[in-house]
């Protein structure tokens, strides 16, 4: 059913695009040329100028073939750095790798490589399926930015399916945290740091009291918190006014985030009065919680398809975010396990196998969901 090499084809020529977050234009351009004739629409929208990037998210529409309830399938475009010249090879052990020097990009070009096998297969077997959406999205590694400025009421479809786990083929992520982004700021008192230091009022160090004070890490089993930016001063002379950290925290439980954000707050606060500046505290909520049971309907389609397949189906969690975190605010969506490994490093690789797999996968899915051997029908 599956043409390894011409999915081996696909992957490669798509990692050799470069496409670092906010530059992901000539993987759109791929796309668009290879859906041309294909879909029965091809839309890119106006997030470039919201994400400040050089092209939007993709949305595909192809038409359907049988019944069943519009299905979505959706990864994004971008790539962390080093992403640059990526050049990919298959090893003596099936095992796709890229030249040591870059990422491999897997992250989450073979989810699309996936999707483009799984359409082309379907067109070449006649196999009937649902209408699909196909969302390919820009600067997901952002923080999901793409898919926090795509209109999620353009959507048609009935549920969806994030190909951007790390699992391996047949793994569901059904449960996922919500996240804050925490921006923390102190203000204090500028003075000449040799001359007359008593007049001012060191801003970095009142922020230093304050962190040293705060939970970082692993809060919990369910919970995390990370300070993974600081800012500063205008001189090594010069006491500074001015700090700002920026941070974040995750939690599985949005009542346990709560907890968290709050006493990080207050901690914060308290701190920088107590030394005599001014503190400012800013979250966002990124993104909220998924959790999912075992038999709702998304979940049972997407583990049918895999047992079906006879891939080993497993229901996980995860401490990270994907753009199913945003689609569900629209529709039921579950990321899905594609076998990438050491991911954000340049040692990431991902098994051929595995990439025939998940394609596989996507078949399955539109198959089961078109008829009606399904637990849960779609349609």
């Amino acid at each position: 059913m599956i043409n390894k090499d011409r999915l081996l084809d696909t992957f490669i020529a798509l990692t050799a695009l470069d496409s670092e977050s906010r530059a992901e234009a000539p993987v759109r351009d791929y796309l668009m040329r290879w859906f041309k004739g294909r879909a029965e629409s091809l839309e890119e929208d106006s997030a470039a100028a919201a994400v400040n990037g050089n092209c939007g998210n993709v949305l595909v529409r192809l038409p359907g073939s049988g019944g069943g309830r519009p299905l979505l399938f959706s990864c994004h475009m971008d790539t962390v750095k080093p992403g640059r010249g990526i050049k990919a090879a298959l090893d003596s052990d099936n095992i796709i790798r890229g030249a040591g020097d870059t990422i491999l990009g897997s992250d989450d070009k073979a989810g699309i490589a996936a999707i483009l096998e799984a359409v082309t297969v379907m067109e070449e077997q006649g196999i009937k399926h649902p209408p699909l959406e196909l969302l390919f999205t820009v600067c997901e590694e952002q923080g999901l930015l793409g898919a926090r400025h795509f209109d999620l009421d353009t959507l048609r479809s009935a549920m969806g399916f994030v190909l951007d786990s790390s699992g391996a083929p047949g793994s569901i992520v059904v449960q996922s945290p919500s996240q804050y982004e925490l921006n923390y700021y102190v203000t204090g008192k500028a003075a000449h740091a040799g001359m007359c230091p008593e007049m001012g009022l060191n801003a970095i160090q009142v922020m230093a009291q304050a962190l040293a004070k705060m939970p970082c890490g692993r809060v919990d089993e369910e919970t995390t918190c990370n300070f993974g930016m600081i800012e500063g001063g205008q001189a090594r002379n010069a006491v500074a006014a001015e700090c700002h950290v920026k941070g974040e925290a995750r939690s599985l439980k949005p009542e346990k985030l709560e907890r968290l954000a709050d006493e990080l707050s207050r901690i914060f606060t308290d701190t920088v009065t107590a030394a005599g500046a001014q503190g400012l505290v800013e979250r966002v909520l990124l993104y909220s919680a998924v959790d999912y049971d075992p038999e709702a309907e998304v979940v049972k389609l997407a583990s049918q398809a895999a047992a079906g397949l006879g891939l080993p189906v497993s229901l996980d969690k995860t401490g990270g975010g994907s753009d199913a975190s945003v689609i569900n605010r629209r529709i039921p969506c579950v990321n899905l396990g594609i076998g990438m490994s050491a991911v954000h490093t340049v040692e990431e690789y991902i098994s051929w196998d595995d990439m025939a797999d998940v394609a596989r996968w996507i078949v399955a899915i539109v198959r089961l969901a078109g008829s009606d051997e399904a637990v849960n029908p779609v349609g």
